[in-house]
């Protein structure tokens, strides 16, 4: 699952990054006439005063070489440990990890920040950030869902923590279509279930769906899977129950035109709706 990746040029246009360009802007001020140096690859480990060497991490950054920027960034907080920049360079560090899609040392990075500065104005941003690195690492409901999890975890984070925020609102836009490919797993393997005849299992996972991702574009599916299942063990009434509720939420949609045929040819006597 992609996500739009925060690239610097975008920063002043996006209001959900406005605050990451807050962080930069003052060392930028700062180091506008020595932004061009630092051009060699090895330059990250050259002792060089502080505004220096920001400067010319935010030039890697600008010129769209996240990976060296990272370096230079790291740079500024392992030669200057103790300066104000090196609060800055913390989280320009993650930002420039997230960039390069080096996720891991993005939310180290992001992580490092907040057990050093946990009170500190841009924490909601880290937070965020680290929901982001879990966010674009959502791979497809075939695959494993760690990250789908963690994902889901960072951005309940950011909400609880910060719902006043636009990254609450940004983060409960991507949690529905967490919730939604959450959902879509424990679908394929209800259906995996179903079509192994292991009707029980299967009703587990469709029932997962109904009851915790009922918002999300699987539930009528699952509805449906209900009243297939049901029948198939041979309980109509239960059955019933499902083709109702799908005929009172989802009416003259696929899966409850296909429920109501099943519940005819099945259970004719039994109202469907």
């Amino acid at each position: 699952m992609q996500a739009m990746v925060i690239a610097p040029a975008m920063l002043a246009k996006s209001p959900i990054k406005l605050a990451l360009l807050s962080v930069a802007t003052g060392a930028m001020l700062l180091t506008a006439g020595c932004g061009g140096r630092g051009k060699n690859r090895d330059t990250a480990y050259v002792a060089r005063d502080v505004e220096t060497l920001y400067g010319a991490a935010k030039n890697q950054l600008d010129r769209g070489d996240s990976k060296m920027a990272a370096a230079l960034f790291d740079e500024v907080e392992r030669q200057h440990p103790y300066s104000p920049w090196a609060r800055r360079a913390q989280l320009m560090s993650a930002f420039s990890y997230y960039a390069a899609s080096d996720y891991t040392k993005s939310i180290q990075s992001a992580q490092r920040f907040l057990s050093i500065h946990p009170g500190n104005k841009d924490a909601p941003y880290a937070y965020y950030l680290i929901a982001l690195c879990y966010y674009e690492q959502i791979s497809d409901v075939t695959r494993d869902q760690k990250a789908t999890q963690q994902a889901l975890d960072g951005l309940t984070e950011v909400i609880r923590r910060y719902p006043a925020t636009r990254y609450a609102v940004d983060a409960q836009l991507k949690l529905d279509l967490v919730n939604d490919h959450l959902a879509g797993k424990e679908m394929e393997i209800g259906r995996l279930y179903e079509r192994s005849g292991k009707w029980l299992a299967a009703q587990l996972r469709f029932r997962n769906v109904i009851e915790k991702y009922q918002t999300t574009t699987h539930t009528p599916e699952a509805l449906f899977r209900m009243v297939e299942t049901n029948l198939t063990l041979g309980i109509p009434e239960e059955a019933q129950k499902s083709a109702a509720v799908l005929g009172a939420n989802y009416p003259g949609t696929e899966w409850y035109e296909r429920a109501y045929k099943l519940m005819q040819k099945h259970a004719p006597d039994t109202k469907s709706s």
